[in-house]
């Protein structure tokens, strides 16, 4: 993917940003689950998404957000965490791009009278590069694909933000993306299955 800096849930906020707003927030927070799972601070006991570490930070405002608000809840299963307050997640990774100057943050009022703010692209090359890729990673043999740009299109792929490749593909793309240790393979199947019934359910 290019321009290496961008977190995983910020790659999916970008891809997902022509998405129907309903699908955006889901996919950004499975990324956001997927990114925290792969440092090992969050860790599957029997489908609940478990902190291992109370006291472990990453230093992105996005993910330790997302850490102590899963520490500071009740268990819940993966499914639920992939839509739970997802908004929160999904701000705060649009404020994380406008501090990189990706986005760039319009104040309105709504009626005249309440404050809102829409983001907008500032830089429409890293978005137009970002989809490039996408499509060509598709296209190549899984096999060659980094572990994490595996993850962000096996994700995206689950929430039907890009054209999908063949089945075989798809799954060879997911296999690869779960090199990075045994325990995620599982974690990953649960964020897929999560945003499959969410975008088929139009939620």
């Amino acid at each position: 993917m290019p321009d290496g800096p961008l977190s995983l849930p910020a790659r999916l906020c970008l891809l997902a940003w022509d998405a129907d707003p309903s699908r955006q927030a889901p996919v950004v927070r499975a990324g956001a689950l997927a990114a925290l799972a792969r440092r090992g601070l969050l860790a599957d006991d029997d489908g609940i998404a478990t902190p291992l570490d109370l006291d472990s930070r990453t230093g992105d405002a996005v993910l330790d957000g997302l850490l102590e608000l899963v520490t500071e809840s009740r268990p819940h299963r993966w499914r639920v965490w992939v839509t739970l307050h997802a908004r929160y997640t999904l701000d705060a990774v649009r404020e994380q791009l406008v501090a990189e100057g990706v986005l760039r943050a319009e104040k309105h009022r709504v009626l005249g009278l309440f404050p809102s703010v829409e983001h907008v692209l500032s830089d429409a090359r890293r978005f137009r590069s970002l989809r490039r890729e996408a499509g060509d990673v598709l296209a190549g043999p899984p096999e060659t694909v980094a572990e994490p740009t595996a993850t962000t299109l096996t994700l995206a792929l689950a929430a039907g933000l890009l054209p999908p490749p063949s089945p075989s593909r798809a799954e060879a793309l997911a296999h690869r993306a779960t090199t990075v240790s045994p325990a995620y393979e599982a974690i990953l199947q649960e964020l897929r299955a999560a945003l499959t019934a969410t975008t088929l359910s139009g939620v």
